[in-house]
């Protein structure tokens, strides 16, 4: 069966730059920490990386501190600080903060005082991009970095997550960007790496692949190659309102991420379309792949003012610049037959 694969929000494929960039790594012998010639050699790795992706994220003059994760990069901007949220943000930053931000209809988030709330760039299941105030204490650029012009610099955030896997990195390694002179206390001690910040030796491998990853996802930004994911995104939706004319669609009165819908057919679990759609050939997801394994309504759903019945019934196509028309127009005719069974088995419609 030929599998297609529409789950880039979750992780993306690896690119070949980076795949390149991390084969040459493994020949790089010496501990970034050694002061001779082959720790040298790969303190160099990394910090070539570490300005690929200073430059790519719009970084320049500020900290970027590598860790093996964005959920990481997150623990250590929380720790000693008490921040606000809305509902609506990534369980790695919800867990540390106080959810308490209005969140209104289109997912989009009321902050009163900045310098102690957490707001992210783009939300991982529907898309819905926010506006940053300026002064903001933290702002998670996951699902943003590599799909939207952004530059850290002109965010008027004091620190940002980013992770390698959401743009065609490796898993396993992340990074919080931080204003110089910003204090962070460091949570994992010991030698001392990473500026002091974020101890242990680095992975030279991983961090590698991150950099060429970020430099080849700001060269297809400015070539323009997401307009032509957003454009594959339209046809997909399209094509999913033909196909079924009770489908709901999340955030599509807003700025959106342009390769991410976020859809439900009422009544029909989200789960059950996941699995369906799995055994159709298609990878798709009911939500934050962090939140896999638990068979729940959508809390961002939720927080917008949907109900647990089409909270629980949404699903989210993610696409990326590997998919074609044909790639979701097969999927829309082969949900769209599961949706029209479901519906007769139901007597819905």
């Amino acid at each position: 069966m030929k599998r297609t694969y529409l789950d880039w929000n979750a992780t993306t494929p690896l690119r070949g730059e980076a795949r390149a960039a991390m084969m040459a790594a493994m020949d790089v012998v010496g501990n970034p920490s050694s002061v001779h010639f082959e720790g040298r050699a790969a303190l160099g790795v990394v910090a070539r990386a570490r300005a690929q992706v200073a430059a790519a994220f719009g970084a320049e003059g500020a900290d970027v501190i590598f860790t093996a994760s964005a959920t990481e990069a997150a623990a250590l901007a929380m720790a000693g600080r008490e921040l606000q949220c809305g509902a609506v943000e990534h369980d790695a930053v919800a867990a540390w903060c106080a959810a308490d931000l209005p969140v209104d209809s289109d997912g989009r988030v009321t902050v009163a005082d900045p310098a102690k709330a957490a707001l992210q760039v783009a939300n991982s299941e529907t898309g819905v991009v926010q506006e940053l105030p300026e002064g903001l204490a933290l702002t998670d650029a996951t699902q943003a970095f590599g799909k939207l012009p952004f530059a850290f610099n002109w965010c008027g955030a004091e620190m940002a997550l980013i992770s390698a896997h959401k743009l065609g990195g490796p898993k396993g390694v992340g990074a919080l960007v931080v204003k110089r002179g910003s204090d962070v206390s460091a949570q994992v001690k010991g030698g001392g790496q990473e500026m002091g910040r974020r101890a242990g030796t680095e992975n030279v491998i991983g961090i590698a692949g991150f950099g060429a990853a970020a430099e080849a996802a700001a060269a297809d930004l400015v070539r323009g190659i997401w307009d032509e994911v957003a454009e594959i995104r339209k046809i997909l939706e399209i094509s999913l309102a033909e196909s079924e004319k009770d489908t709901i669609f999340v955030g599509n009165g807003v700025a959106r991420l342009p390769n991410t819908l976020c859809f439900a057919l009422p009544g029909w679990k989200g789960e059950t379309q996941v699995m369906q759609m799995d055994l159709a050939g298609f990878a798709v997801s009911a939500g934050s792949a962090c939140s896999s394994g638990k068979v729940r309504s959508s809390r961002v759903l939720r927080a917008m003012g949907f109900d647990d019945n089409i909270a629980a019934s949404a699903i989210r196509v993610s696409i990326g610049a590997a998919t074609t028309k044909e790639d979701v127009q097969r999927f829309a005719k082969a949900w769209g037959a599961a949706a029209r069974k479901f519906k007769a088995r139901h007597g819905a419609g």
